[in-house]
C-alpha cells in the first residue's frame, strides 16, 4: 500500500503553529514580531539541523536524498521515533502500528499508521522490510525490527533498487536531476512537491537537498 493512501496531512502545521503565534502576537502588540524569538523557533527547521542518518556508509547522493525526504515527512529532532501528529514512541523493536486519525487534508476522516523517519505505514514497512531488511525476524511470526539504522537501510536499499523505481536514482542524482527524482518518489512520499500533500517545507526541498549533499560529501571525505 502506498504511503499516499493513509498518511499524515497537516501535522506540520500543528507543529509549527507556536512560531506563527509568536509572529502574529508581535505584530499585534508591537507592530512587528519579536524576531529573536522567531529566529530561535525556526532555527531547528533549517537544513543544517536535519538529523543525521543512523546508518553508516552508502552513496552520499542517496544519503542526502534520504535526509531531504525526512525534511518534509518527519522534520523533527528525533525523527525515527515520530508518529503522525507529533507524538513519539520508545519501543522500536517493531513498527508501532498505531492508526491515528487524520485531521486535515485529502485523507481527513481516515486514520494512518505512518511512523518513523520516512513515515512508513505498517503495510508498506512490512512489504519493503521483507525485500530489503538486512536482519530477517528469528521466527515466522516475528516482526521486522524498526530500529533507526534499519529504517535507513530499508529505504536506502529501496531507493537504489532500479527495478523498484524503473530508474537509476543514484545516477539521476549525480546528473543533477533532483526534481525528476522528487517527482518519481511523490507517489510514495506525497509531500515532495508532486503529490497531494505539500507542506511548508516542500518549496525549499531542492535547495535543502543541495545543502545536505554538501554535508554528506564532506562527511564522506573525512570518513
Amino acid at each position: 500500500m502506498s504511503l499516499s493512501v493513509q498518511k499524515r496531512s497537516g501535522w506540520l502545521l500543528f507543529k509549527l503553529w507556536p512560531g506563527l503565534v509568536i509572529i502574529a502576537m508581535g505584530v499585534l502588540i508591537a507592530g512587528q514580531p519579536d524576531w529573536t524569538r522567531v529566529q530561535a523557533f525556526w532555527r531547528k527547521w533549517q537544513p543544517g539541523d536535519v538529523a543525521p542518518l543512523a546508518m553508516r556508509g552508502g552513496d552520499p547522493y542517496v544519503r542526502a536524498l534520504m535526509r531531504t525526504i525526512s525534511v518534509s515527512e518527519a522534520n523533527d529532532p528525533s525523527p525515527y521515533t515520530l508518529l503522525y501528529g507529533g507524538d513519539h514512541v520508545q519501543d522500536l523493536s517493531q513498527h508501532p502500528d498505531r492508526c491515528l486519525p487524520i485531521l486535515w487534508g485529502p485523507n481527513q476522516g481516515q486514520c494512518t499508521t505512518a511512523a518513523g523517519r520516512y513515515q512508513f505505514l505498517t503495510s508498506t514497512w512490512d512489504e519493503k522490510a521483507a525485500h530489503y531488511h538486512p536482519v530477517p525476524p528469528n521466527w515466522l511470526w516475528s516482526d521486522y525490527n524498526f530500529a533507526p539504522e534499519y529504517q535507513d537501510q530499508v529505504v536506502y536499499r529501496w531507493l537504489t533498487d532500479t527495478q523498484a523505481w524503473g530508474a537509476d536514482i543514484p545516477k539521476l542524482l549525480r546528473e543533477g536531476h533532483i526534481q525528476q527524482v522528487l517527482a518519481l518518489l511523490s507517489t510514495t512520499w506525497t509531500s515532495l512537491g508532486y503529490g497531494i500533500e505539500d507542506n511548508v517545507m516542500t518549496p525549499g526541498l531542492e535547495k535543502t537537498y543541495w545543502q545536505l549533499l554538501d554535508q554528506e560529501l564532506k562527511r564522506n571525505q573525512t570518513s
